[in-house]
């Protein structure tokens, strides 16, 4: 490669960092005279790099939106911490577009790393361990995933053809608050105009959104994710248990989390400690009662259970093993 080129490329690379660079700065970087540095800047036009001039007192260039991609030039770090970002998403079930897209971006950058930077990608991939089995998700379609954010950004209503989890399609109508990326699914969040209700549609349920006329206010109160917890929290189940549980909000949630319970905390008394154990409302709606009373016995915390008597039963149960498994010799 000529010196010429290899310039022209590194001030693609400064071009790329972002903001505006003066024509002192990028001859500086370069180590050329500043009409070199406008000869660069033509090189990179006549490739169809969007390149701007930025006049006035702190002007020089920038680079613009182009019609399409111009070359990506990334450093050592830049390109691990892209090629782990794709890694991690795919685990996690997190990637907005077919597989196949983010593992041939990822072989394409693989393929142009410099011998050294591979290797370093292959010493952490092969010593990365996951403690979950990569989930078997469907990611939703690129298309709605940004209809969706431009009605939420804007605050537009949007129709959306959804099919539910028993399979029913309906067309439905939502002013949706916020996207919500949870346990490697995608939500949208926000109010149904004609109920008043909050609702929660997966994305990967979504087959089209269209953005309609018309906007609306987000209203105050918890944001997009404590929405969406909420929902899962009283979603409706067979069973409806109501607890009082002594203790802090801290404790109850470290075996109970935002997703499972809703936990109603009194205001404190004047001068009380916020840290200080009381009796909190505790209400979760489930569909098998069998896993709550090992979790209530993890707790180590005196409960009451107000609903359904059929809990109280299987703690019964439980304790009454376990102290006849401790009486065994």
């Amino acid at each position: 490669m000529s010196r010429p080129t290899g310039r022209v490329l590194t001030l693609l690379e400064l071009l790329q960092s972002g903001g505006i660079r003066t024509v002192a700065e990028l001859a500086d970087r370069l180590g050329v005279e500043g009409r070199t540095v406008r000869r660069y800047v033509d090189h990179l036009i006549d490739l169809d790099v969007p390149v701007e001039a930025v006049r006035g007192r702190y002007g020089g260039y920038r680079l613009g939106p182009g019609y399409r991609l111009p070359p990506l030039m990334l450093s050592d770090d830049e390109a691990l911490a892209v090629l782990l970002g794709l890694v991690a998403g795919r685990r996690a079930g997190l990637m907005t577009t077919a597989d196949t897209a983010g593992e041939t971006a990822a072989a394409k950058i693989r393929r142009v790393l410099p011998e050294r930077v591979a290797r370093r990608l292959d010493t952490v991939l092969e010593s990365l361990a996951f403690t979950a089995s990569p989930g078997e998700f469907t990611t939703p379609d690129a298309g709605v995933l940004l209809t969706i954010a431009d009605a939420v950004h804007h605050r537009r209503p949007v129709s959306l053809r959804y099919t539910d989890r028993d399979g029913r399609r309906s067309e439905r109508r939502l002013h949706p608050y916020g996207i919500v990326a949870h346990s490697g699914r995608w939500y949208v969040t926000g109010t149904d105009p004609e109920l008043g209700d909050d609702r929660t549609f997966r994305l990967d349920r979504i087959a089209d959104a269209r953005t309609l006329t018309g906007s609306f206010e987000a209203p105050e109160g918890p944001g997009p994710a404590q929405r969406v917890l909420s929902g899962f929290a009283t979603a409706e189940y067979r069973h409806e248990v109501t607890l009082r549980i002594q203790g802090t909000v801290e404790q109850i949630r470290a075996r109970l989390p935002a997703t499972v319970a809703s936990v109603e905390e009194p205001a404190p008394a004047t001068g009380a400690d916020p840290a200080t154990e009381r009796w909190l409302l505790v209400e979760l709606r489930v569909e098998q009662l069998d896993w709550l009373p090992p979790v209530l016995a993890s707790l180590d915390r005196p409960f009451v259970i107000e609903r359904p008597d059929e809990l109280r039963g299987l703690v019964i149960a439980l304790a009454d093993r376990l102290a006849s498994y401790a009486r065994q010799a």
